[in-house]
């Protein structure tokens, strides 16, 4: 949705929250709020005619319940066997040929219309799931999701053979900020910290990663994944003096401690102990 959070109408967003509540306190706030004027670096202040003031934690709720009525209820009503997902303003609808999802993009661009919002004419795309069984050629053929790259990718079945299926994994954005998480915390320079110690303190956020984003073609976390092992031969190096010099003896010291103490990083167990990757979701 185009400028989703700047362009929600304030008649319409208090309808639904009137839907809700009748706390007549609870609706005098929400408009203040919604209608306070917003000042720009420059000093000059402005009235606020549309949309809800970003970083706070009302704002996302208030969206959340607009798109509940401008959306949701709407496509459970008018399109009832499409399936989708929305989190937030990001929405997958799936149909199942491309003249069913032309139709749904005019239905929605004029539903939103109508709500006072406009589709985003370069993220609103139709793609096509290409797999084994469909095989024609389509402009576009991939899109991301909170974070997952979806699109075509060889794989093993279940019955042993090999094919194309249309599945997730994590996306170059979200490895690219992984990576620059990792530059981040500058293990490299914490040569007066124990090994231990960096590996607490880093292990909540690549636990998470792991988490997340190793449920489809977990091989897609490797390469940043090693980008922690690299920092680590790098911090190795300036600790002990014996490594200055030596990076195939810093290199060798981290893979004798990975065989030792296996489980000492999140990442270790998975990046050392890879199982082939097929694609397909863990059990």
């Amino acid at each position: 949705i185009k400028a989703f959070f700047d362009t929600i109408p304030h008649d319409l967003l208090l309808k639904a929250v009137r839907a809700h509540t009748d706390c007549r306190w609870v609706l005098l706030y929400v408009e203040r709020w919604l209608m306070a004027p917003v000042q720009r670096e420059d000093g000059c202040i402005e009235p606020r005619e549309a949309g809800t003031p970003q970083g706070s934690v009302v704002s996302p709720i208030l969206a959340n319940l607009f798109l509940h009525y401008a959306f949701d209820l709407w496509m459970t009503r008018t399109h009832p066997a499409v399936p989708f997902e929305r989190y937030a303003d990001d929405v997958i609808c799936h149909c199942r040929t491309q003249s069913a999802a032309e139709a749904l993009r005019a239905a929605l661009a004029e539903r939103f219309a109508t709500c006072g919002l406009a589709l985003h004419p370069q993220k609103t795309k139709i793609v096509y799931c290409a797999d084994t069984n469909r095989s024609e050629r389509y402009p576009t053929v991939q899109f991301d999701f909170l974070g997952h790259s979806f699109r075509p990718r060889f794989t093993a079945w279940p019955n042993g053979t090999y094919g194309v299926s249309f599945l997730p994994a994590a996306s170059p954005g979200a490895l690219k900020a992984m990576r620059r998480e990792v530059r981040q915390w500058g293990l490299q320079n914490r040569t007066d910290t124990a090994l231990e110690d960096l590996a607490r303190r880093i292990n909540p956020y690549v636990r998470g990663w792991i988490n997340y984003y190793s449920h489809f073609y977990k091989s897609a976390l490797y390469d940043s994944l090693r980008r922690i092992d690299f920092h680590l031969r790098k911090w190795a190096r300036r600790k002990f003096k014996r490594f200055k010099q030596k990076p195939k003896g810093a290199r060798e010291w981290l893979a004798r401690i990975i065989r030792t103490k296996p489980g000492l990083f999140a990442h270790w167990p998975l990046l050392h102990a890879q199982q082939p990757d097929t694609g397909s979701r863990v059990s």
